[in-house]
């Protein structure tokens, strides 16, 4: 059963910013070297409806891979070091195919 773990966000950090191109670098940095992360991808929201304009999208193998990602060191570190203090709104999101 493969999950897919997305978030949508939205910084504190004016858009173009070196401080939003900051977070989302060490955010490419740090979180696909975690062990199970597979297929990690940063998009940007183009539509107008949504002033969520980022997403973090990544799979695992299984829910033991996912909360194994979830309890690192490495995505703890990052949660509390830099989503804390930098994301203003977020909506998480966790997908398995459908039958």
């Amino acid at each position: 059963m493969t999950i897919q773990h997305t978030v949508v966000f939205a910084l504190h950090h004016d858009e173009g910013s070196a401080e939003e191109s900051e977070f989302l670098a060490e955010a490419q940095r740090v979180l696909p070297a975690v062990p199970g992360v597979q297929q990690f991808r940063v998009n940007k929201q183009v539509s107008p409806q949504s002033d969520l304009r980022w997403q973090f999208t990544m799979l695992f193998d299984d829910q033991a891979a996912y909360d194994a990602y979830n309890e690192h060191p490495d995505h703890v570190a990052f949660v509390q070091g830099r989503w804390q203090n930098e994301v203003r709104a977020f909506q998480e999101y966790d997908f398995v195919a459908g039958d």
